[in-house]
């Protein structure tokens, strides 16, 4: 299914050769704060990614792989590309050399920031976060939806009248899900599907579920919210998590 973005959707943000500390750490936050986030250790690949999603937000790890100067040039060659100068560009390093910062803020008027990762995981966060915002990386969404149609781990149980259900998630996010779920008798608006154990590639999270209607075409499919009351932290860590595992998936398959 095509994952590309759609007018109001928001811009997809790609970090490149991130840090251990990115990718540890500060990815599940921006997604759960419902940004579009991606990592790739490829810069001749970052490259084709920004041409093929116009408008896309990029993070430099500047302290990796190439000298001050390659860096330079590899990010004028994205300022000036006709199909890449549409982007917009952060810097992330641990350098604090003042002339280096004013060189990436001022001179090429990067428009992300010059996050100093020294400042520590929460301090960069924000600054991360706020630049997000900013440039309005979220667009009118509040919640990533990833697909997972083709992830066989990803399923559903739950018991109701002394009988088993078994479901297959065809898509995820915060919020709900999507589900096909057969031979279950018809369900009203708002009706609550209880203790509903998700499979998702290894993590099991338990929750209660409000059934919000049928997907159009399929009936199926359900749009089933998660109830927010019984959703513990670890169980909503776990969701993140997997949708990020999608989302990186998605991006790695993707053909550019």
């Amino acid at each position: 299914m095509d994952q590309t973005a759609v007018p109001g959707e928001g811009k997809k943000i790609f970090f490149l050769y991130p840090h251990s500390v990115i990718k540890d750490e500060m990815l599940d936050i921006l997604i759960m704060a419902g940004f579009e986030t991606y990592v790739t250790a490829d810069s001749g690949r970052a490259l084709k990614l920004l041409e093929k999603f116009p408008g896309s937000i990029l993070f430099v790890n500047i302290d990796e792989r190439f000298t001050e100067k390659e860096w330079e040039a590899y990010i004028r060659s994205i300022q000036e590309g006709n199909a890449t100068k549409h982007s917009l560009i952060g810097i992330l390093s641990y350098n604090q050399d003042t002339h280096l910062m004013q060189k990436y803020l001022m001179e090429m008027q990067i428009q992300c920031g010059y996050i100093q990762l020294k400042l520590g995981v929460q301090a960069s966060t924000k600054i991360i976060l706020d630049a997000l915002t900013a440039n309005e990386a979220r667009g009118r969404r509040k919640y990533i939806r990833a697909f997972c149609h083709d992830d066989t781990y990803a399923t559903l149980n739950f018991r109701e009248a002394n009988q088993m259900f078994q479901g297959k998630i065809l898509d995820i996010s915060s919020a709900g899900i999507a589900a096909c779920i057969k031979d279950l008798e018809e369900k009203a608006p708002n009706a609550v599907l209880k203790e509903v154990q998700l499979k998702l590639h290894g993590s099991l999270v338990m929750t209660d579920t409000i059934v919000m209607g049928k997907r159009q075409g399929d009936n199926n499919v359900y749009i089933l919210l998660f109830d927010p009351n019984r959703l513990t932290r670890e169980g909503k860590l776990a969701i993140h998590h997997y949708i990020k595992q999608c989302l990186q998936k998605y991006i790695d398959n993707l053909k550019v």
